[in-house]
């Protein structure tokens, strides 16, 4: 079987989280032949790689929503025009009336035209005047229209990709993902797994709401465009997992049939962190937080900075390390390294990239800032180093730290509000003057990872998944093939520690 995965502003371009995920998911299934068509913002990241590609990836495909659209010498032509079924299908888009995905996706890959010459074209002027009357007459005309075009723009180049043939379309979020996922699959009949980590139609509609970008009634435009492209998704899928249950619960609220919903939680390797190095001369006079994130806007480091800075004043004894990139000249990180500038708190570290099993070992807790999150595989690292967790109240955080679904273990660590430099401080200054209780919660965040979010409980649910979609296109799921793998795996596993 062949399988491509369709990812969004994520693999191979930045570590951590999802790109993490997507990374072990190939790693699992070294039978298998994997493509991955990737989408990111310009061509600028063109082949900027942090990830060591596995050998059973055999095509890597990038798509630039801000693109030029090449089209070869300009030569005087005629109009750029549809004939009647593209300009009935396009318009269903546009006026999100019942929407003739599979129309439109016979127009995108059968029909060469310009992208440029369409959104400046009579027709897609027609389109857009028919939605004005419709709903927006309130607003400038001129506006509008060039709105829209800004809009489709990277639609409609995603959806003039070349698709790489594959038996499976593997997407790991819907909006652009999802649909050049649902047009791979009509198009070479083959099946369509969207893994959700976050819900990607109701975090963009957070993004936009928060957004300077766009005013007014273009929120709410930009919020259905969204919409409309996860709901295109959750149609054409033939599974759609999420992390946790209630993430599942606002699939459905947002469309997707219940029939197609599954819950597979995150997983890790555990025996990665048996062996760790532990706390070095000097770490036994701090109580050690150890921060696991890229610096980025999402990841709020400035109020996690904030919090330590205070939470310092109370408690002298706590020590925060920042482990993870950030990017040269990137406006959010120089503001971070300007408060820190400013307050110049003691005892706070920023270690760069790092491989965490050579620093959780020192850590006496983990902390997560986020204002976004799924469900956070730092969290489950840090468990496996018998750390317990503080955390802000996003994702499936709290899940995690304080256990659901019939979970009795107790508390794994303390979840707090998002953006609340008050809670990140307290918890800090909690757990350094509890130590003995911070122990207990690394203990029980150890046996909840044990019990339920192993990176092979995963496998074997996603091994299930693969061969379910196997069995829908018809091609062959190579199990035996699976199992030598495995057995070579462990093979190599004991000639190394005999080594």
């Amino acid at each position: 079987m062949k399988v491509c995965i369709v990812v969004e502003g994520c693999y191979p371009y930045v570590v951590g989280g999802v790109s993490s995920w997507v990374h072990s998911l190939i790693l699992q299934f070294p039978n298998v032949e994997f493509s991955i068509l990737t989408i990111a913002a310009d061509r600028s990241l063109r082949g900027k790689f942090v990830y060591e590609i596995p050998e059973n990836v055999s095509e890597i495909r990038e798509i630039y929503v801000q693109d030029v659209d090449w089209t070869g010498p300009q030569k005087r032509r005629k109009p750029f025009r549809l004939r009647k079924k593209d300009f009935q299908a396009l318009n269903s888009l546009i006026l999100n009336e019942q929407i003739d995905w599979n129309g439109i996706f016979e127009f995108f890959s059968s029909v060469s035209f310009s992208v440029n010459d369409l959104l400046m074209g009579k027709d897609f002027l027609l389109m857009a005047e028919a939605l004005y009357k419709k709903s927006y007459e309130n607003v400038t005309f001129s506006d509008f229209l060039w709105s829209l075009r800004s809009m489709y723009l990277p639609l409609f180049l995603c959806l003039k990709t070349p698709l790489p043939k594959a038996d499976l379309y593997h997407c790991v979020a819907t909006g652009y993902a999802g649909v050049i996922g649902s047009m791979a699959k009509v198009l070479n009949h083959a099946a369509l797994l969207i893994s959700e980590h976050g819900i990607y139609s109701r975090e963009r509609e957070e993004d936009i709401i928060k957004a300077t970008w766009v005013q007014g009634v273009y929120k709410n435009i930009w919020i259905e465009h969204f919409k409309k492209m996860s709901t295109c998704s959750y149609q054409q899928a033939n599974q759609v997992t999420s992390l946790f249950e209630s993430a599942r619960a606002l699939q459905i609220e947002l469309g997707c049939p219940a029939e197609k919903t599954l819950v597979t939680p995150n997983g890790i390797d555990p025996s990665r962190f048996a062996d760790i190095p532990g706390k070095q001369d000097g770490d036994e006079k701090y109580f050690n937080i150890g921060a696991v994130l890229r610096i980025a806007p999402i990841k709020d480091v400035k109020t996690l900075i904030n919090a330590f800075y205070y939470a310092k004043q109370r408690e002298p004894s706590l020590k925060l390390w920042i482990m993870g990139p950030w990017e040269e000249g990137d406006a959010y990180a120089q503001e971070v390294f300007s408060l820190v500038e400013t307050l110049q708190p003691e005892d706070l570290i920023f270690t760069g990239r790092i491989n965490v099993t050579e620093y959780l070992g020192r850590m006496d807790a983990t902390i997560l800032s986020s204002i976004s999150e799924g469900q956070p595989l730092t969290i489950l690292e840090g468990f496996a180093a018998k750390c317990p967790a503080i955390a802000t109240n996003v994702g499936n955080c709290e899940g995690l730290i304080y256990g659901e679904g019939g979970d009795s273990l107790g508390s794994a660590g303390i979840v707090v509000d998002t953006m609340s430099v008050a809670g990140l401080s307290d918890a800090m200054v909690k757990l350094a003057r509890n130590p003995e209780q911070a122990k207990q919660m690394g203990e029980i965040g150890y046996r909840r990872l044990m019990e339920k979010y192993q990176l092979s409980q995963m496998k074997a649910t996603y091994r299930s998944l693969y061969r379910k979609m196997a069995e829908i296109t018809g091609c062959e799921w190579n199990e035996a093939s699976l199992r030598r793998c495995e057995e070579q795996e462990k093979e190599q596993t004991i000639s190394h520690a005999d080594a």
